[in-house]
């Protein structure tokens, strides 16, 4: 992701005027292959190696090369006065570019703030249902069939049986309708751990708005719950008043509501115990003391920028672009389309992302399997387990 690292503050394009990488176009490297490398290039592997046991000499080495990072070669200064008022006058166009490129962004986010107020009464209706205070019309519930639901409908008699729920048939509105939908987004639900779940039961409506300078606003609505007293938790994603290159709005940083939890509940933080024995008296004591945890709440403590002197500021600003790229799923994603995550419709559409992955295979997988095969062989002789399984076992483990 493109950005222009600043100790002070961190610094993110937003991911629609983001480039996936900051490779040229017309670069045509790839990544060697074994048979490529020739003998005279050992030695630079070699090097390489060296420089992997270094990471000193590699920051060292980097940090020289950034300070030569956009100087000039000299050609330009060299040019005639006549072919530098030229150059001179080419800036002024891209000058008049650039003005124009921040008024396409500012009338993309004043159109995106056009539609969301006509999404906004659909996310009205979804809210009222997930939470039992309406029922769907019947046009609304033929309107979601789908060809599939038709067909078996028809054909009730040839369905499978289904699993036994254990929700009663008079339950109100959709029971767990946010959290089933977090926990199927593959970035959020890396972030639920099982203690947060009962408490994440109690979430009542995801809910965005924009702010009025350019930024915006994730608010969570819960139900009373034996964990915070907050009946609602937001966090807010700041931009920069200036624009970045480009006319692109960039992130500057984000705040959180303090969770007000109840006394013993505090999901972000466990208790250790630890015995102490007294070296004179031989009596011991148990020592409490409570430290920081993975949980969901984490979220609402986003990371505070590096400062000039932070030994971890790569960490940090890795954790800070984590941190908006969450927020962009939610705002996104997730409230969107909050109903096909509950379902699990949306996954398929995530999955195209790699479509074009999936229609490779790598030359060497033949082979691969053909050891495994023999391998295998040899293990079942053995009495062992075969290699292949295992492979099977550490990927459902993974």
């Amino acid at each position: 992701m493109d950005q222009t690292t600043n100790m002070n503050s961190f610094d993110l394009r937003t991911p629609q005027n983001t480039p996936a990488n900051n490779a040229p176009i017309s670069s045509r490297a790839q990544a060697p292959t074994i048979g490529s490398i020739q003998e005279e290039d050992l030695d630079r592997a070699a090097a390489a190696s060296v420089f992997a046991k270094n990471p000193a000499l590699v920051a060292m080495m980097q940090e020289k090369l950034g300070s030569l990072v956009g100087r000039s070669s000299g050609y330009v200064e060299s040019l005639p006065a006549p072919v530098k008022k030229r150059v001179t006058g080419l800036k002024g166009i891209q000058k008049d570019h650039a003005k124009l490129e921040a008024e396409f962004q500012e009338e993309v986010l004043q159109l995106e703030k056009k539609y969301f107020a006509k999404f906004t009464p659909l996310y009205q209706k979804r809210a009222a249902i997930v939470n039992g205070e309406n029922e769907p019309t019947e046009a609304e519930v033929e309107a979601g069939k789908d060809e599939e639901d038709e067909e078996e409908e028809g054909a009730e008699a040839e369905k499978p049986e289904a699993g036994e729920s254990t929700m009663p048939e008079d339950a109100k509105g959709i029971p767990e309708f946010w959290l089933s939908a977090m926990k199927n987004q593959i970035s959020l639900a890396e972030l639920i751990t099982d203690r947060d779940e009962d408490a994440l039961k109690s979430l009542t409506d995801i809910r965005m708005e924009y702010l009025e300078k350019p930024g915006f606003r994730l608010i969570f609505e819960f139900a009373p719950n034996d964990f915070f007293t907050n009946k609602t938790i937001s966090k807010t994603y700041f931009y920069r008043e200036d624009t970045g290159y480009g006319g692109d709005f960039i992130y500057d940083h984000a705040e959180g509501d303090k969770i007000d939890w109840k006394a013993g509940k505090d999901l972000t933080v466990r208790v250790e115990s630890k015995k102490q024995r007294n070296k004179n008296t031989k009596q011991t004591r148990v020592v409490k003391k409570t430290v920081p945890t993975e949980s969901f709440f984490n979220f609402f403590s986003p990371p505070a920028a590096p400062g000039e002197d932070d030994d971890v500021a790569s960490d940090i600003e890795e954790r800070l672009e984590l941190d908006y790229q969450l927020g962009e799923d939610i705002k996104e994603k997730l409230i969107p389309r909050a109903i096909d995550w509950f379902t699990g419709e949306a996954l398929a559409f995530e999955e195209l992302d790699d479509g074009d992955d999936a229609e490779f295979d790598d030359e060497d997988d033949d082979d691969d399997e053909e050891e495994e095969e023999e391998d295998s062989d040899e293990d079942d002789e053995e009495g062992g387990k075969p290699r292949s399984q295992q492979n099977q076992s550490e990927c459902k483990n993974q």
